[in-house]
C-alpha cells in the first residue's frame, strides 16, 4: 500500500482534530455569546428605554434626603423615572399599580417593610422586577437579600443595575372581610394572636430609640392573654389536606423567611421553594414557659435546626410545611403582616404565590439570574 502523501495527512488530522474538538468550540462560543448577550440587556437598564417608579413613603425619616438622592442619581445617569408618595388612604399597592398603569418597567419601594410589602402585592405575578431603597429600623427583606441598608447611593445601584431573583410571595385572604378582593401580601412572616398583640401594642418612639426590643417590651403586656382556639387546616405541597381540630395555641405563624435580628424562627424556610413554614406556638405554666420558649428559639437558632429544645417542658412548638393553610377561631383574633396590622378576624387563609416576584439584588448574591432580562424592565 503506497505511502498516503503529506498533505493528505495533514488534512486528514485537521478534520479528526475538528470533529473531535467542534463540540466544546461550539459550547464555548455559545456561552461566551449568552453572556455578551446578557451583558448587554443588564448595560440597556442605565438607558433612557427604561422607565423607574419610585414609591416614597414621606412620612419615614430622612425621607426627602432620600427623594434628592434619587433625583440627583437618575439626573447623573440619564434615567426616566418619577417618584409616587404613599398617602393615609394610598398605600403602596395603589401606588404601583398606578406606577405599572403610567408604564413603568421597574418599581422601587422606598421604605420601610411596610411599603415593601405593598409594593410587591402590585408587582408580584407581573413581568416586572421590584427593587428597595431601605429606610428605616427594621427592613428585614431587605436584609435577607443582601440590599445595602443605610446607604442611598448603594441601594441605588442596585435597584438599577444589578441582577434579579425570583422569590415567593405569601398572602392572607381575611375570608370574613367579603369585600376585600385581594390577598395581602407578606414576605417574611404573618401570623395571628399573640405576635400580632405585640406589634400592635409597640411603642413607635420606643422601637424608634431602641429598634427591635420595643416588641419585646409590648410583649410582656400579653404575656397571660387568653389563648385562641380553633380548627386549622393545612393543604401540603402534594395537594393532600389535613385538619388540627380544636387546637388551643398562642400564636400561629406563617414563614416565607424565619430570619429575624439575632434569631431564626424557621430554620428550615426558603423564600423560593413555593412552600409555607407553619409554625403553631403554645405555652402553659405561666413565665416558666414563655422561658422554655425562649429557650426554644435560642436552641434553633444555635442549631439552624427547626427543632424544640431537649430541656424544653412548658412550650410547644407545632412546626410544618405546606402551600395552604384556612384558619377558623372561636373568637377573634388580631392578624399582622410583615409587621402591618390587619386588623381582626375569626376565618383567614394563608397561600403562597411561587416565585412570583421578581427583586433586584446585588450580583453577589443573586441565586438565580434571569437570562431573559427584558422580562425585568
Amino acid at each position: 500500500m503506497p505511502d498516503m502523501p503529506i498533505q493528505a495527512t495533514i488534512a486528514l488530522m485537521v478534520i479528526v482534530f475538528a470533529l473531535v474538538f467542534a463540540p466544546f468550540v461550539i459550547m464555548i462560543v455559545t456561552r461566551t455569546l449568552k453572556k455578551h448577550h446578557l451583558a448587554e440587556k443588564l448595560a440597556e437598564r442605565h438607558g433612557d428605554s427604561v422607565h423607574y417608579a419610585f414609591i416614597l413613603n414621606p412620612s419615614k425619616p430622612q425621607a426627602e434626603e432620600y427623594r434628592k438622592s434619587i433625583k440627583d442619581y437618575c439626573a447623573s445617569n440619564n434615567l426616566t423615572y418619577e417618584i409616587i408618595d404613599t398617602q393615609l388612604n394610598k398605600d403602596g399597592r395603589e401606588c404601583a399599580l398606578e406606577a405599572l398603569k403610567n408604564g413603568a418597567n421597574v418599581v422601587v419601594a422606598v421604605g420601610g417593610d411596610g411599603t415593601v410589602r405593598t409594593v410587591a402585592s402590585a408587582v408580584s405575578g407581573t413581568d416586572h422586577a421590584m427593587g428597595i431603597i431601605p429606610i428605616g429600623t427594621g427592613n428585614l427583606f431587605a436584609r435577607n437579600m443582601g440590599i445595602p441598608v443605610d446607604n442611598v447611593q448603594a441601594a441605588l445601584k442596585v435597584a438599577t443595575s444589578h441582577g434579579s431573583r425570583f422569590v415567593d410571595v405569601g398572602r392572607v385572604f381575611i375570608l370574613d372581610k367579603p369585600y376585600e378582593n385581594h390577598g395581602h401580601a407578606f414576605l417574611i412572616i404573618a401570623g395571628i394572636g399573640f405576635d400580632a398583640l405585640m406589634i400592635d401594642d409597640t411603642n413607635p418612639a420606643l422601637k424608634k430609640n431602641i429598634s427591635w426590643l420595643a416588641y419585646f417590651v409590648a410583649g410582656v403586656k400579653h404575656l397571660f392573654a387568653p389563648k385562641y382556639r380553633g380548627d386549622v387546616t393545612f393543604t401540603r405541597k402534594d395537594g393532600t389536606d389535613y385538619t388540627s381540630k380544636a387546637i388551643s395555641f398562642r400564636t400561629l405563624m406563617a414563614g416565607n423567611c424565619g430570619q429575624i435580628p439575632m434569631f431564626s424562627l424557621m430554620p428550615d424556610a426558603a423564600y423560593d421553594d413555593g412552600i409555607l413554614d407553619f409554625e403553631i406556638i403554645d405555652t402553659s405554666g405561666g413565665l416558666i414557659g414563655w422561658a422554655n420558649l425562649f429557650g426554644d428559639v435560642v436552641h434553633q437558632t444555635v442549631t439552624g435546626k427547626a427543632q424544640q429544645s431537649p430541656l424544653s417542658t412548658n412550650s410547644k412548638i407545632d412546626q410544618s410545611q405546606g402551600v395552604e393553610a384556612e384558619v377558623k377561631l372561636e373568637r377573634p383574633a388580631p392578624v399582622q403582616v410583615d409587621g402591618d396590622i390587619l386588623g381582626y378576624t375569626k376565618h383567614l387563609r394563608f397561600s403562597v404565590d411561587k416565585r412570583a416576584l421578581c427583586v433586584r439584588v446585588p450580583q453577589s448574591l443573586q441565586s438565580s439570574l434571569t437570562q431573559n432580562t427584558d422580562d425585568l424592565r
